[in-house]
């Protein structure tokens, strides 16, 4: 089955930023937004309503619109109500107490999708009318940050995947153009970068999503190793890859042993970015590349199988976050290590009972093959030491059990390190994709010694999270160590407000997010465990 290059309206969507207001914009819509419980318009809204002779302030004291959470009404301008746009988009906040770059970049995509609903191709929106709601935000960096959190979730609101539709594309409507406003023409260089940020951070996660809806049949693990020379055609990036005779070389049983059951060669990619001064220890990123997860030998049920084409989203996040660093232009060293392959049973398939010799050289019985994803990283986390890690980050979509402790709006992470641990919560809350903490204590690696290994690849049901990082940490060797497990993150059964059906493109923000963070120096000091 040849490439295809997916077709999402935020690829194809032309951002711009200018000086203007939002009642002189000939857009087909322009959207503002309200809090709920207050009873005056103010900003943008205030403007358009003058203009409208009080058609907005009509809503509010019906009653039809509230300001409840992304809550739409749409007016539509007539021909000489003073108004150049085509159709007013008056979006709910909330609580203003409430207010957050959460609650804007939500409000933002629903806006962005009713836009299109009703056949707009353009929008535009005012950034300084939120500057004093969200008074939190460091006031140097703050039209920045509302500025790239309205582009990131204008982007994620409108992707859309319609590679394989053969029927339905005539149908497609699409945003082409998005104008973000600036009153303060002073402030237009710093919201320029913010919305630059945005729609790189925006297409970062764009990227993850795509490669998480392909089917496996057509993501394999060579299409990932040939994604990542195409990353490395940016600025400053090495890629080397590693094929199956290199790997046995090496030594790295672990993947191998996943790999046996699959006629899909494995590959073994590293990517090199040196934006930081020579020299300086690298940061080290880990992703699970499962382009497809049968469970092998221990075969999962049929049930939601298919989604298992999305066990690879660790990998995918590592990817583009570093695709994302280049055209940042981060001053960081980072590393990217993606151990790929499928997980297939078959003749030549690993079995429960057998033992597997890693890369580091200690020797791992198999107990399940569906818990074969920290096999892959145990190669991964090994010949990540290589690099001198000044922080080693691994991130997959690892256990059921993730889902079952922390639901669907959370991403667990365990480390050996807590100011490690911190950043990535801070980047979390910051970016959205909120991560949250589980032990790792000692108690825990009980349940993965082996009576004929070194180490067993499952500890059983209780605890399979803790004790699953517990099994990659015996790996992590003294490095500065975390590990996120998206398990729970990576797919959604619903459309949210920028989050759409299928696969989330989770991991990739908060990548993301971390790195800047590191950049600029908002950071604890990370010590050596």
């Amino acid at each position: 089955m040849k490439e295809h290059s997916p077709v999402y309206d935020g690829r194809m969507m032309d951002i711009t930023v200018r000086s203007g207001r939002v009642e002189e914009e000939a857009a087909d819509a322009v959207v503002v937004m309200h809090c709920e419980g207050e009873p005056r318009l103010t900003g943008g809204a205030s403007a358009l309503d003058a203009r409208l002779n009080g058609r907005l302030a009509a809503l509010l004291k019906s009653g039809e619109f509230t300001g409840t959470p992304n809550q739409v009404s749409i007016v539509h301008v007539a021909p000489g109500e003073g108004v150049r746009a085509k159709r007013v988009v008056l979006v709910g906040l909330g609580k203003r107490k409430e207010v957050s770059l959460e609650k804007l970049r939500q409000a933002t995509a629903t806006a962005a999708k009713a836009s299109r609903a009703v056949g707009a191709v353009s929008f535009a929106m005012p950034v300084q009318d939120h500057a004093e709601l969200l008074t939190g935000l460091p006031a140097a960096s703050r039209l920045h940050d509302i500025a790239q959190a309205l582009v990131e979730s204008a982007i994620l609101g409108l992707y859309e995947f319609t590679v394989y539709h053969t029927e339905r594309k005539d149908e497609a409507k699409a945003i082409r153009r998005m104008t973000v406003l600036v009153s303060d023409s002073n402030a237009l260089a710093q919201v320029q970068q913010g919305a630059e940020q945005g729609q790189i951070v925006g297409e970062a996660t764009t990227y993850v999503r795509d490669l998480c809806n392909h089917p496996a049949n057509v993501v394999t693990p060579t299409y990932i190793a040939n994604e990542a020379k195409k990353v490395a055609r940016e600025r400053g990036v090495r890629c080397t890859v590693l094929d199956r005779p290199q790997m046995e070389k090496l030594g790295m049983g672990a993947i191998l042993g996943v790999a046996q059951g699959s006629h899909e060669p494995p590959k073994f990619v590293i990517l090199e970015y040196r934006g930081g001064p020579r020299g300086e220890r690298p940061v080290v990123l880990v992703g699970k590349t499962i382009t497809f997860d049968s469970g092998g030998i221990s075969l999962k049920p049929a049930d939601n199988m298919e989604q298992m084409k999305a066990d690879m989203t660790g990998g995918a996040a590592v990817l583009a976050a570093i695709r994302a660093a280049t055209r940042l232009r981060l001053p960081l060293n980072l590393v990217a290590v993606i151990p790929a392959t499928e997980n297939m049973p078959g003749g030549h398939a690993i079995r429960p009972g057998d033992v597997l010799r890693s890369l580091s050289g200690k020797t791992i019985e198999v107990i399940n093959t569906d818990a074969e994803g920290r096999l892959i990283l145990a190669d991964g986390l090994t010949y990540a030491q290589r690099f001198k890690p000044a922080a080693l980050v691994d991130i997959a979509t690892l256990t059921g059990a993730c889902v079952v402790a922390l639901g669907n709006h959370a991403i667990g992470v365990l480390g050996n390190n807590e100011p490690l641990i911190g950043e990535l919560k801070d980047a979390g809350e910051r970016c959205g994709e909120r991560v949250w903490q589980l032990p790792l204590w000692e108690e825990y690696y009980e349940q993965i010694k082996s009576d004929v290994a070194d180490v067993k690849n499952t500890g059983g049901r209780p605890g399979g999270t803790i004790t699953a990082a517990a099994f990659l940490s015996k790996f992590a060797g003294d490095a500065v160590w975390a590990h996120l497990d998206i398990a729970s993150t990576d797919w959604s059964e619903r459309e949210r407000a920028y989050i759409p059906k299928g696969a989330t493109g989770v991991g990739a923000r908060l990548l993301i997010q971390f790195l800047c963070n590191r950049a600029d120096g908002t950071r604890p000091a990370t010590r050596s465990r």
